[in-house]
């Protein structure tokens, strides 16, 4: 962390002459909503990376910004699809007669209602077989943190299932195993 006072003021100068530019750039590539986000994060990577700022140093930040404008594009594409994957299957799944296909299509079509994070908690246990405490680690959480979020994303699972259109027809099937203890 940069704690020399003459660094902070260079950094402060820097973030007053440039930000209104990046934050322009950040607003032509994603629009206002987002614009803010990539504009702070751009800077908040400049601060760490201060040593290696170039001279000029707006050709770098748009750079920055671009990147960054990039990623969260392609995190959003990547969510659209797989959404639509996951309603492409609820849809398949749903002209099939048997019962058991029809909880799994509104399972699925409840899924796709949840954020992403809430289906990673639910699927890395149920759909790609780790344990708990290996869901945990791939979270970045301890094995208790990892539970509660399991027992939220269960909750609201709970709840899209509910809104589904028939939910008579439809038992909350949401898979507790041994590692949940």
């Amino acid at each position: 962390m940069v704690t020399d006072p003459r660094a902070v003021a260079r950094f402060t100068a820097l973030y007053d002459e440039f930000y209104p530019r990046v934050h322009a750039y950040a607003v032509s590539r994603t629009g206002r909503q987002l614009a803010e986000e990539v504009a702070g994060e751009t800077f908040t990577i400049a601060w760490r990376r201060f040593a290696d700022l170039p001279d000029p140093p707006l050709p770098w930040l748009i750079g920055i910004a671009r990147n960054i404008s990039r990623e969260s594009y392609r995190a959003e594409a990547r969510q659209a699809a797989l959404t639509a994957e996951l309603r492409s299957w609820a849809a398949e799944s749903a002209a099939d007669v048997s019962e058991s296909v029809v909880e799994r299509a509104a399972l699925l079509r409840a899924l796709a209602t949840l954020t992403d994070d809430d289906r990673e908690v639910l699927t890395l246990v149920a759909w790609h077989g780790l344990t708990s405490a290996q869901a945990a680690a791939v979270l970045g959480c301890t094995k208790s943190a990892y539970f509660v979020r399991l027992h939220r994303a269960r909750k609201r699972l709970e709840d899209a299932l509910i809104d589904q259109p028939d939910p008579a027809r439809v038992k909350v099937l949401i898979p507790r195993t041994e590692s949940d203890r």
